[in-house]
């Protein structure tokens, strides 16, 4: 049975502010059966999702054209929008400007009634859209907007004979109006662009051995394409023939091309080297690694930050307060012998600076910056909440297996204390073949390295944060740490001290109760860990410690080599993330860096979780607040010190709009500004807050 509801995301133009996106979330919750609507003023679209039995889209559609606003894109495949051509959306402004600047020139050279007329035309053209649009959104959503108030002001004006006055106002917002866009269509641009790298078309394999251009979205999985060199591939998938360097910074922001052979994964976005690669594809268009970052990004939105969440709350009580506060203004002055004339014209004014625009904008445009600057350096923020967090982070806790580490295991020693090497390595191989830990694979690796026949093992069970267990030949065998036996034999515990003073993760075999022998397996460290682990250092982050599940004397031999002297050693799953607590208690924010995967519960216990190598995991970019696409550990200094930046940018825009509303105030009562003076602040305001935001898409991976 087909589901009622439906969701869709429209892009819209004209929603370049807070007040905009507020009130158009709150009309079409009004509509009967609109489950949900989110606008977003930094990527320009809305999110609907509908009953269909109640409401139909066209009654949608009906709402947003209403308030003003264009559908940019479709809503289907098969429809193509109908846009007005850029002069028509325009003209009315052009007009307005034009016979505003006629009425200052006929009004500086002499008084005439013409200057009337001409600021009249001015007022009209100008103000005509925006009278409309705000009886609309008054009507839709019972809120006195932006547009309400700056009409209400311009007739106001012209009322009390200040033409000048109220063109001024309509035609200086109207123009603010169209900066706003601009500017917000910077920010967007960064989303826009990430949607831009997989290409339209790819050449399909065909099974006599030719090709055929299809749309990429209509790839399927199993389906196999050709892609020639420097062209961009378009979708995931695995090579199958051929072999090339593959450019993926546009989605793990490396710098150096990666080279790719038969069964190595691609991603769609990277661009092809100089060799020609088959790729079968293994993920449908929608569900690619780039799609998940764009839908990420743009869903970022819905996850507000609280400096956003702050400022919203606030926002809906301040405006109805101001617009209180002009009433009671007029009536103390009239009250106080002021003529009526100027009692009027100051109240207007505060009218004029009731609408929160910079203050609602700030911390989204700063938050879009960051998050999509971010996804171009390979670096997933999982929203305004994820991004303040990184701000405010004080110590950095790193899992060594897979992230200080490479994550690719080789034994290094096999050791028999009883029988011979061969029986121990099989026997080891048997039970771990049951294994998904990296440890097991290397140990099963190893026997098929060797062409050990390994025989089958029953009743496989792991015992978490200590070993496996199995019957093997009917006898009991055992492989783990030292916790997992009773009695260790002391020439054991010297081969244990000896190979982890040199950094190798050790493994205890027993049959029944004899301890057959040792195995060492040793992981390679990163490169970058050393740089990394100073990087944070420089950052002035307190702690970086080191949380494993690997035995102390291991963990303290990596930690040396790489720079770290805070070690917690033998913890289990959940007793990470314990220490991740303990660690918060102790100094404040905590980030911890894992796998995404093995690591789950200690990501989520802090504050903020970071995951590496989500490139080829769907999974890690889910369960992490930041995926790091790469495998590259100084991503996460980037990502500390692009959420401090974003904090320090979001604070000062906060002030900022704050300040500019409390210093019109204070000029309004006593008269000592103007109309045309409060409208061309509360516009600055909008603009230096965005072009503020703008700056954190330069922030330096």
């Amino acid at each position: 049975m087909q589901s009622r509801y439906r969701q869709v995301r429209l892009a819209v133009d004209g929603l370049d502010c807070g007040s905009c996106a507020q009130t158009l979330e709150e009309s079409l919750r009004r509509l009967p059966g609109v489950v949900q609507a989110r606008a977003s003023v930094a990527t320009g679209d809305v999110f609907i999702e509908w009953d269909t039995a109640y409401v139909d889209e066209d009654e949608i559609t009906a709402v947003l054209h209403d308030l003003g606003h264009i559908v940019r894109e479709p809503t289907s495949e098969e429809e193509t929008p109908t846009t007005p051509p850029a002069w028509c959306l325009h003209a009315p402004l052009l007009f307005g400007v034009g016979a505003f600047v006629g009425g200052l020139l006929l009004s500086w050279r002499h008084t005439t009634p013409w200057e009337s007329v001409a600021f009249a035309l001015a007022m009209l053209a100008a103000g005509a859209p925006i009278a409309r649009r705000g009886v609309q959104a008054f009507r839709r959503s019972r809120r006195l907007t932006i547009d309400a108030l700056m009409t209400i002001a311009a007739i106001g004006a012209a009322l009390l004979g200040e033409w000048g006055e109220g063109a001024a106002v309509v035609v200086l917002f109207a123009i603010g109006e169209w900066l706003e866009h601009f500017a917000m269509e910077r920010a967007r641009h960064s989303v826009r662009s990430l949607m831009e790298l997989v290409p339209d078309t790819a050449h399909r394999l065909l099974p006599d051995g030719t090709t055929e251009t299809v749309p990429a979205r209509a790839l399927r999985v199993g389906d196999t394409i050709l892609v020639r060199p420097g062209e961009r591939i378009p979708a995931d998938g695995v090579v199958v023939a051929g072999q090339s360097a593959v450019n993926q910074a546009p989605v793990t922001g490396e710098s150096m091309p990666v080279f790719k052979t038969v069964g190595d994964p691609v991603f769609s976005g990277t661009v092809n080297g100089e060799g020609v690669i088959e790729v079968r594809i293994t993920r449908p268009a929608d569900q690619s690694t780039i799609a998940r970052i764009v839908a990420l990004v743009q869903d970022a939105q819905s996850r507000k930050a609280e400096s956003e969440r702050m400022v919203d709350r606030f926002a809906a009580r301040y405006t109805p307060a101001v617009v209180v506060g002009a009433i009671v203004l007029a009536i103390v002055l009239l009250l106080v012998g002021l003529p009526p004339r100027e009692a009027m014209l100051r109240a207007l004014v505060l009218l004029v600076i009731s609408c929160p625009c910079a203050l609602v904008i700030s911390t989204p445009v700063s938050v879009l910056s960051a998050i999509s600057g971010a996804a171009r350096h390979g670096v997933l923020i999982k929203g305004g909440r994820a991004l303040e967090a990184l701000g405010r982070v004080r110590v950095v806790a790193i899992d060594k297996t897979g992230t200080l580490t490479r994550g690719e295991p080789r034994v290094t020693n096999i050791i028999p204390l009883e029988g011979d090497r061969e029986t121990l390595l099989r026997l080891a191989a048997a039970v771990e073949a049951r294994s998904e830990h990296p440890l097991a694979r290397a140990v099963v690796a190893a026997a098929e390295e060797e062409g050990l026949a390994v025989p089958p093992a029953q009743a496989v069970r792991t015992l978490t944060g200590r070993g496996i267990t199995g019957v093997v030949n009917g006898r009991t065998v055992r492989i783990g740490t030292r916790d997992l036996f009773e009695h260790i034999p002391d020439i054991a515990v010297d081969h244990l001290h000896r190979l982890e003073n040199e950094a190798k993760t050790t493994m205890l075999v027993a049959q029944d109760e004899r301890i057959l022998g040792i195995i060492a397996v040793a992981d390679t460290i990163r490169a970058e860990a050393k740089e990394a682990v100073a990087a944070l250092h420089r950052l002035g982050i307190e702690r970086v410690v080191l949380l494993t599940g690997d035995n102390e004397t291991t963990a303290r031999a990596v930690a040396a080599q790489v720079g770290i002297d805070d070690v917690r050693a033998g913890l289990l799953p959940e007793e990470k993330s314990a220490a991740v607590e303990a660690l918060h208690a102790q100094y404040g924010a905590v980030a911890m860096v894992g796998d995404g995967i093995n690591d789950a519960p200690a990501l989520a216990t802090a504050d903020v979780g970071i995951a590496m190598g989500a490139a080829g995991t769907h999974q890690a970019i889910e369960t992490a607040d930041v995926a790091l696409m790469s495998d590259d550990l100084r991503k996460i200094a980037y990502a500390l010190r692009l959420g401090r930046a974003a904090r320090r940018t979001i604070a000062a825009n906060i002030l900022f709009s704050v300040g500019i509303k409390l210093l019109f105030m204070a000029l309004a009562i006593p008269g000592w500004t103007t109309l045309w003076l409060a409208v061309l602040a509360d516009d600055g305001a909008s603009l230096l807050v965005t072009a503020n935001g703008l700056r954190l898409r330069r922030v330096r991976g």
